[in-house]
Formats: C-alpha cells, structure tokens, sequence
C-alpha cells in the first residue's frame, strides 16, 4: 500500500491589496478596530470577471514544477471552494480544460474553511489504494464579491479575502507522508456561519428581489458563537490526531491552522502550550480566504523554511457547518 505525500505546493494572491483603511472608506470601521478584532491589516481581492478557477492556475504551475510533473503526470483533480465560478458546473472541471488537463475526474469539494483538509482526506483515500498516483488538490476563493461592504455587513466583511493554494498529492514507498486525517461535522449550527440565499428550497426564482433587499445573498456569521466552537473544536482535532499517532505536543514541528482569526490561532497556541515557532500565521496579509487558507500558509512556510524532512506537521481546520477536521503527516 502507497504512503501519500505532498510532492509540491504553489499559492497565489491577486495582486489588488485592500487596506484596513480602505475598507474604511465604506463602512465604520478603523485600522484599530479591525486589527484588535481579527489581527487582519490587508486582504487581496480579484478584479471582475476572475473566479476561483483562474486563481488556482498559478498556484497549479508552482506546485507541479515544485513537484517536477506536469499536467500529464495527474490522474485526478479534488477543487475545494465554496464560492465557484458557476452554481454549475464545478470549478475542478473549469480549471481542467483552462490547462489541458487529460479526460480525468475533477472533483469539487464544498466543506469552506475546511474543505482543504476534507480534500485531503480524499486524496489519502485514492492514494492509499492505489487508484493514482497523482492527485491535485485546491483551495481556492473569491470571497470579496460576496461582501456586504457596508456598516451592516461589517462584521464579515473585515475578514474575508481572495486566494488560492495548490498541493500535490503523490505515492510513495518511502516512511513518510499523511499519516491521518479526522472529520468532524455538527449541523446544528449551520445558520451561525451561512449564506441563504440563492437556495434550491426557495422555489422559483431561486433567489428573488425580497431576497436581495435582505440581503440574503450575503454572507452571515454569528462571531461570538464561531469563536466559542472554534477555540475548543481546534484544539480537540488537533490532539485526536496526536493521539491517533502516540506524537506528543512538544514534537509538532509546525502547526498550520486555517486562518480564520488571529485570536483563534493565539488561543489554540496557548491551550496547546505551543511556541510561536511551532505556529504559522498569515493571517494579518491575506485575511481569511476560506479553503485557501492552509494551502497559502503551507507554501509561504516551505518558502521560509520552516518545515524540514522528517518534520512533523499538523493542519487543523473548523467552519460552517459546523465542520472541523485535522491531519497529521510526516514530511
């Protein structure tokens, strides 16, 4: 049985960079107010007309040449988004014909801030059984047009940015590799983090005038409630896989949360009794960009260094759905 490793990363950040300022500019909001809350000082946005699928081709060329493969070498393409280009079809099948990717299956994933380690999960699946050998995972987002950049939708406004993360998913023999993944989902809590509106269940039109003078098709959060789940599930996940692999705390090389907010990263750091050098953020450059996050964190962390062979890292992930996951490997 195959082990499967990450063989090669590539990110890519559009190149508008929004200011805490800026934002001001279009609601009540300040540079204090928004550092004090989330650590954020700037987020990337698209210009119009460019989707998650455009995003991803970037970070695909820099992890296939990290990988030394091309798109001929990839059996199979896992695209997590939760905003795709299309209602339909899938972003995956987009970026499949944008760059020539043979007649393989792409397949997207719509988990949001976890959908990157879902992803993965599926990729250890295929890989472990020896279905392919070469799997191309995403994450990619553009949040900003799904924005309420008004006072009202304030709150979520702040935080959310465009991006894109790519890792290769590849076999092999040698002691090293995801070692396991754990997910979790709680829908009880699907209306603290969603986005109503367009809907299937709301007839026809899916989404009508009422809708929009609600404001529905914008993005909705209770942050009192994210932050009070997020700051137990993440730690919780991250020691089921620690536990899983008999790895002590003390032995995480590095830990790459998805970046949701600055205080949510310092609490699990502090319960986890982790150093800073044990944690990557970057957050306060690219704001939350969804399932972008941990695969953007992951290629700045090996462009600095960070992560050496036989280091362990950990992902760990929490979003709406409430969904929660971790995976542990061996680098």
């Amino acid at each position: 049985m195959s082990n499967p490793y990450i063989s090669g990363t590539g990110y890519y950040l559009p190149p508008r960079v929004v200011t805490n300022e800026e934002l001001s500019n279009f609601m009540d909001t300040s540079n204090e107010w928004i550092l004090e809350r989330t650590g954020i000082e700037e987020r990337r946005y698209v210009e119009s007309g460019v989707g998650p699928s455009d995003l991803a081709i970037p970070a695909t060329e820099q992890a296939l040449l990290a990988a030394g493969l091309t798109v001929k070498d990839i059996d199979f393409i896992i695209f997590a988004t939760s905003t795709p280009d299309y209602y339909a079809p899938g972003s995956g099948c987009l970026l499949q014909e944008k760059m020539g990717f043979g007649e393989i299956g792409a397949l997207d994933v719509r988990v949001q801030c976890s959908g990157f380690v879902y992803g993965l999960s599926i990729a250890e699946q295929y890989i472990r059984t020896g279905m392919f050998k070469h799997i191309l995972l995403i994450g990619a987002e553009v949040q900003s047009t799904a924005m309420d950049l008004t006072t009202e939708g304030r709150d979520t406004a702040v935080i959310f940015g465009d991006g894109a993360g790519a890792a290769i998913i590849s076999a092999t023999e040698e002691d090293r590799g995801i070692l396991s993944t754990h997910l979790h989902t709680d829908g009880r809590y699907v209306k603290e983090l969603w986005l109503e509106a367009p809907a299937s269940k709301a007839g026809h039109p899916r989404i009508s005038k009422n809708d929009l003078d609600e404001g529905k098709q914008y993005l909705k959060m209770n942050g009192r409630e994210v932050f009070r789940h997020a700051v137990t599930r993440f730690p919780e996940v991250i020691i089921e896989a620690l536990k899983k692999n008999k790895i002590e705390q003390k032995d995480i090389g590095l830990l790459i949360p998805h970046q949701a907010n600055l205080r949510i990263t310092q609490m699990i750091q502090k319960k986890m009794g982790l150093r800073d050098d044990q944690v990557m953020s970057n957050i306060h450059k690219y704001g939350n960009t969804t399932a972008g996050t941990i695969p953007i964190a992951l290629g700045e962390a090996i462009e600095e260094g960070r992560i050496s062979e036989g280091d362990i890292v950990v992902f760990a992930s929490f979003g709406s759905g409430f969904s929660w996951a971790s995976a542990v490997m061996k680098w």
